[in-house]
């Protein structure tokens, strides 16, 4: 099977409107090969001529499964680093081809053979295309290398894309830097990483305007929480919704099973300074949002700290407002512990008849829930 590199269309229009400028670039045209790669311009990387669609799927191949020693054989020394690969994304969407006739299809992004071996983890792929001169700050899909190597927690790949002078600060498309990226537990090294190689600890996203420690907050990541807080993460900066980090944290719907290091998280939170009565836009405090989320333990850091257990919100609901309304979908939570925090502290006894439901649902966990409300 030949491979082919076509030129896009976007770079057809600009060599027909900038021919004479392109040509001192061009050195020669990509031709048809035996799965190899043909010469490519050595200006290329530095002008606006945009990289060639690589369309060879045994190259593809080679990149999605780390094949080290057929990466070797295609991208030789006089070979084109910086493709251009589409690929489909995990999304689905609606489109149209001909004039009336819809489809739905997978979303299709833009890839580079350094993107993929570093959102893959493929280390000596990675190190061998960078070797070979590949554009380390490319970005044709909008978001970097870097990017796709924290997102994948990978930092092996992110120390070595930083030592090849990758961007810490880069911002993708969406507006993220790869330190929002840093997600999962596994991803802390790459927080470290990038630190330490100039990223703002303070940097914001640009659509939603959180901070990285808002980031890691609402994820439950107590270790990032921890190294943020080190490198002097703001406690009460603001994102677009007026919440605060511990605000984030608190709002955050999760699982029985996190209840834990999502308290440890708000206790760090807390114990660092952070303002227990800072209400959001809607004057939703954190201990309205814990309640939404039936955390008794946070609920108790919170009301042991000094928060007021009978302030409203702009609905007019107090945090027993909240978890009365939680508790048909929070079960499993034992929103009954919640409840009696609040009643310990003082919370008003309104909707009286509401904590029946409460009790019911203590009931329904004491007998294995066989009573139903």
């Amino acid at each position: 099977m030949d491979c082919t590199f076509p030129f896009s269309s976007a770079t057809q229009r600009l060599l027909q409107l900038d021919q004479q400028k392109y040509s001192q670039h061009i050195r020669s045209w990509y031709h048809h090969g035996e799965h190899s790669l043909s010469p490519v311009s050595q200006g290329c990387q530095n002008s606006r001529l945009e990289p060639l669609e690589c369309r060879d799927l045994l190259v593809q191949n080679a990149l999605f499964t780390g094949d080290l020693e057929m990466v070797q054989k295609y991208f030789t020394k006089s070979a084109a680093i910086n493709l251009i690969i589409e690929a489909k994304s995990g999304e689905l969407r609606w489109t149209s081809r001909k004039f009336g006739l819809w489809s739905l299809s997978y979303e299709q992004e833009l890839t580079t053979p350094l993107h993929i071996t570093a959102s893959r983890g493929y280390t000596d792929c990675l190190r061998f295309l960078l070797l070979r001169g590949a554009a380390v700050n490319f970005a044709p899909g909008g978001k970097t290398a870097l990017h796709e190597a924290c997102a994948a927690a990978s930092t092996d790949c992110v120390r070595l894309l930083l030592s090849f002078g990758a961007d810490p600060e880069a911002v993708s498309e969406d507006g993220y830097k790869p330190l929002h990226l840093c997600k999962s537990p596994d991803s802390i090294e790459c927080v470290q990483q990038l630190l330490q190689h100039g990223a703002s600890v303070n940097s914001r996203t640009e659509e939603e305007d959180d901070t990285v420690l808002h980031v890691v907050a609402r994820h439950g990541l107590t270790d990032h929480v921890q190294l943020l807080l080190r490198y002097g993460a703001e406690l009460e900066a603001m994102n677009e919704e007026g919440q605060t980090p511990l605000n984030a944290a608190c709002a955050q719907p999760h699982q029985p099973q996190d209840m834990d290091r999502y308290y440890q998280v708000c206790q760090l939170l807390v114990e660092s300074g952070a303002d227990i009565h800072a209400a959001d836009k809607d004057r939703q405090h954190p201990l309205h949002l814990a309640c939404k989320n039936a955390n008794a333990q946070v609920v108790e850091l919170l009301l042991a700290r000094g928060a007021n257990v009978n302030i409203m919100n702009y609905s007019g609901n107090t945090a027993l407002h909240n978890i009365l309304q939680a508790t048909a979908y929070k079960l499993e939570h034992h929103p009954e512990l919640v409840v009696q925090a609040l009643l310990n502290y003082g919370a008003i006894r309104i909707w009286p008849g509401s904590l029946l439901k409460v009790r019911g649902s203590q009931l329904c966990q004491e007998h294995g829930g066989e009573e139903r409300l």
